[in-house]
Order: C-alpha cells, then sequence, then structure tokens
C-alpha cells in the first residue's frame, strides 16, 4: 500500500482532469442533521471521475505501445474518459461498448475521441463487453485500459482521496464511494487509509448489483449471474482481482440502496446544485442518508463522491415519478370506498389537506370502487397513521408503497369500459394546483352525480390536468352547464373522444 500511496502521489491526472470542489449541500445536510459535502466529480471535463484513471494509465505507456493503439471495455463513463485520453496522447483507441449503454454516453465518446476512437457495441452487460475486447487485444496486439482492475488506474482516482483531505483538514466520520468494480473505492482507501486512517472509507451498491459486498462478505469474488442496468455505470458482474484484494484490506463496509433510494439522492443533489447527476453518480449520496439514518448520526461530516452526471435526458422522467417514493414522501395507497353519491368526498375530507400527487378510479362495480391514490407525506410514519385513519373511517386500505408492480404498471394500467356507467360524459379539467382545488369541485358538483372515473397525476406544474367521468342524467344538463361555468376551471368535453370510445367507455 506504501507503493499505492507514491502512485497517486506521482499520478499523471491534470494534464486532462481538474480538482474538482468539495462543496457543503445545505438542504441535505439540514434535513439529515449531518454536514453533507459533495465532492463534484460530475464536473470533470467528461463529467465523471473516470478521466483520471485513463488517463494515468495511457501517459505510462511506451512510445511503442501508444503507437500500436489501446482497447478498452467500458458502459460509458471509462469510455469518454479513454477517448479524450486518446486524443490528447495521438493514439488510437478502440472501445467495447454494451448495447445498454445510453445514447449520451456513445455520442460523449465519439465527441471527446474525435477521429481517435472506433466504437464496437457488444454484450448486455460490461462483463460481456469486457470477455469481448479481451478477445480483440490479443488479435490486434493492442494494450488493454482496464476500467479499475489496474493498479495505475487504481492510482488516477486515488488522487480523489487526495484532493479531499487538502480540502477538507477538519475532522471526517467517512467517505462514500460509488462501487462497480471498486476502482475507484480502491484508490480512495488506498490513500486515506495511509493518511487519515481514522476515517471510515464506506462503499454504495444497488441491491441488484452488489457483486463487491458478496465478495467482501465471502471472502472471495463472486461473479452475479445478472445485473441491474438502472445504475449502468455500477453494473459489473465480477469485482477487480487487484481491487478486491484493497478493499478486503481497507474499506470498511458496503451499503446497498435500491432504486428509489438513488432517485431520491439524485433530487436531494439538484436541489442543493442545481445539477443532475447519473444514478451511479448519486450512489455515494444514497449510502450516505442511509447510513446516517442507520447508525443515528448527528452532527458528523460525511463527504459524498458524485462521481458523474451522463444521464439520458428521457430517463429523468423516471426518476422524477420515484424520488417521493424513494424519500418515503410520497404514499401509494389502494383504498376501497362505497360506490355511492358523496364516498368520495368523505374519503377526501378523510385524507384532510395532504396533497395527492395521483388518483385513478374506474367504476367497475356497484357496490365499492377500487381508487389507486398517491398521497404526499413527511415520512413513513406518517403514512402508517394515514393508513389507519382511512381504516377506522371504514375505508380498506393496502399500502402499496413498496409494490413494484404497483409503482412501475399499476398506476398507469387503472381504467377500462365501464358498461355499467350510465348516462357518462368525460371532462377534461385543469384545476389549480393547491390545496382545496378538489374539494371545491366536488363541493361544487350536484350531490346525486355519482363519479365514475377519475384521474389525476401530478406533473410539477403551475396547474393539475384531471380527467372525470360523471353519470348526469339528461334532464340534469342544464343544471351541468351552470355548474361548470361557475366552477371556474378551464374545461373540455371529452365524450365524444375516439380514445375515450375506444378504451374507457
Amino acid at each position: 500500500m506504501q507503493s499505492y500511496l507514491k502512485r497517486i502521489l506521482t499520478a499523471r491526472v491534470y494534464d486532462v482532469a481538474v480538482e474538482t470542489p468539495l462543496e457543503l449541500a445545505p438542504n441535505l445536510s439540514a434535513r439529515i442533521g449531518n454536514n453533507v459535502l459533495f465532492k463534484r466529480e460530475d464536473m470533470q471535463p467528461v463529467f465523471s471521475f473516470k478521466l483520471r484513471g485513463a488517463y494515468n494509465k495511457m501517459a505510462q505507456l511506451n512510445p511503442e505501445q501508444l503507437k500500436r493503439g489501446v482497447i478498452a471495455a467500458s458502459a460509458g463513463n471509462h469510455a469518454q474518459g479513454v477517448a479524450l485520453s486518446a486524443h490528447r496522447l495521438g493514439c488510437k483507441a478502440i472501445i467495447v461498448m454494451p448495447t445498454t449503454t445510453p445514447q449520451v454516453k456513445i455520442d460523449a465518446v465519439r465527441h471527446f475521441g474525435q477521429r481517435s476512437v472506433e466504437i464496437v457495441m457488444h454484450g448486455d452487460s460490461y462483463s460481456d463487453a469486457c470477455a469481448h475486447a479481451y478477445a480483440l487485444e490479443k488479435e490486434k496486439q493492442l494494450t488493454f485500459v482496464h476500467p479499475f482492475d489496474d493498479p495505475d488506474v487504481i492510482a488516477g482516482q486515488g488522487t480523489i482521496a487526495m484532493e479531499i483531505l487538502r480540502q477538507r483538514q477538519a475532522p471526517i466520520h467517512a467517505i462514500f464511494c460509488a462501487i462497480g468494480g471498486g476502482g475507484l473505492i480502491a484508490g480512495v482507501a488506498a490513500y486515506v487509509k495511509q493518511v487519515r486512517p481514522d476515517i471510515k472509507v464506506i462503499g454504495v451498491q444497488t441491491t441488484d448489483s452488489d457483486a463487491m459486498a458478496r465478495s467482501l462478505k465471502s471472502r472471495k469474488r463472486v461473479t452475479l449471474n445478472d445485473v441491474g442496468l438502472f445504475s449502468d455505470g455500477t453494473a459489473v458482474k465480477l469485482a477487480g482481482e487487484e481491487t478486491f484484494r484493497v478493499c478486503k484490506q481497507y474499506v470498511d463496509e458496503v451499503v446497498l440502496v435500491d432504486t428509489d433510494a438513488v432517485c431520491a439522492a439524485i433530487k436531494d443533489v439538484f436541489q442543493d446544485t442545481r445539477s443532475i447527476l447519473e444514478p451511479a453518480g448519486a450512489l455515494a449520496v444514497a449510502g450516505a442518508k442511509l447510513y446516517a439514518k442507520r447508525e443515528q448520526l448527528k452532527g458528523e461530516t460525511l463527504v459524498t463522491v458524485c462521481s458523474g452526471a451522463n444521464m439520458n435526458f428521457d430517463r429523468l422522467r423516471f426518476v422524477a415519478e420515484r424520488s417521493e417514493i424513494g424519500e418515503k414522501r410520497e404514499a401509494i395507497l389502494a383504498v376501497t370506498i362505497p360506490e355511492t353519491p358523496g364516498s368520495f368526498r368523505k374519503f377526501c375530507t378523510l385524507l384532510g389537506k395532504r396533497n395527492i400527487t395521483e388518483f385513478n378510479y374506474r367504476y367497475a362495480d356497484p357496490k365499492a370502487a377500487q381508487v389507486f391514490v398517491g398521497i404526499q407525506v413527511k415520512d413513513q410514519s406518517e403514512t402508517a397513521d394515514l393508513v389507519d385513519k382511512l381504516q377506522r373511517g371504514k375505508l380498506p386500505t393496502l399500502d402499496l408503497s413498496d409494490n413494484e408492480m404497483a409503482k412501475l404498471h399499476l398506476r398507469h394500467l387503472v381504467g377500462g369500459h365501464a358498461p355499467e356507467a350510465k348516462d357518462e360524459i368525460i371532462f377534461r379539467f385543469e384545476f389549480p394546483e393547491r390545496p382545496g382545488a378538489l374539494m371545491n369541485f366536488l363541493n361544487s358538483m350536484d350531490h346525486s352525480w355519482n363519479i365514475s372515473l377519475f384521474h389525476y397525476r401530478n406533473h410539477g406544474a403551475d396547474y393539475g390536468r384531471v380527467l372525470v367521468g360523471m353519470q348526469v342524467p339528461r334532464t340534469d344538463k342544464k343544471a351541468l352547464k351552470t355548474f361548470l361555468d361557475t366552477l371556474g376551471y378551464p374545461y373540455w368535453d371529452e365524450s365524444d373522444n375516439p380514445a375515450y370510445r375506444l378504451f374507457l367507455g
């Protein structure tokens, strides 16, 4: 490990990399009662720490090796580092990437590598791409630039720890690092434990890509059959041999987080920095939150390495939807209410002034209605209190907040045809996004009209888009017009919409 200390202190990374800031996260720190610091590796030229290790490795190659060229396998961030390094060093590079790599990373590799890089797409995971890259290495006599299992790459990543300890000389309780193959945390741990051994070094993995955690527990490297791809930057089936050796000696522990917790961490970083991390980039933040809660820490300093920001824009839709659930600030409930006029109003009264984030209901049974509802809560205990309150109000309730099928699919599938919903008319409304808007609608509506369909989802706008089905007798058309005109909400009659006729009517 003395060798690693020397390698890190003499690493050639600053020809291309920058010393990134160590920033206080004021909002997150106040919320969890500890000083959370973000090491902003997302601010590197390639938006990831991977540039450090890639360039340090390639800068050590002799002229003959550089002339023949290099090859690498990567899920994206290491590829960008190799591409930029190849361009700067004037050598050719072949980069093998899994077919699941986000397009933003593929485009970035082409951009940074310019004419120096050839991209080969192969396999569903990093491990698949790596096996193919090794075959090409032998075939073309190239030098393999490993994304993590190489002492020079590990040393390059270790310069992050060197910067952290220089930037923060006051006490640090722990430094948190995402783990895929282990290059980042191996470099950080090798330096920290030589210089400040009192500081804990804690790894963070997702529950579905935990090869290093299982390996450390088993005291031998464990290969996963499959890996989750949400955090594509850490989707590694087998930890590195050298990284495992270093982690086994110096890493204090590895904590596991789920997808919802990662989404919540992405939101936390955005709220403090207005920057958007990729899932792997936010792993350390998610792990620090979980660890602080588990250990009941207060007033400690926690450093989190924000390791990358190469996020596909389309993925933000999923992240935004799951972030509140990951923070336990949205409860997803299935509630059974009587299929009688006024029961919907009773249900909303029991909810009180809580914000409804989603409401899905479709008439299906003349006696009971099944409602799928999302409700903003402060924490998990409030969810339990709310479920208890609804149960005492004789409205059977099931908490679906941890039900993956419900969160992924059911919320988009509630509905269908309702042939028994006689005299149904459909209106699309824009409700003002403020407490009381729904109750104003319900109180203004004729109490004899039955609501046969209701769909609402908070989209973060200043008004809510709502689809409502009402069973209004033909003799009440005049009263309906009066209701709509006095309500004051913009509305559109969708009763003749072909989409309604095909799927809901």
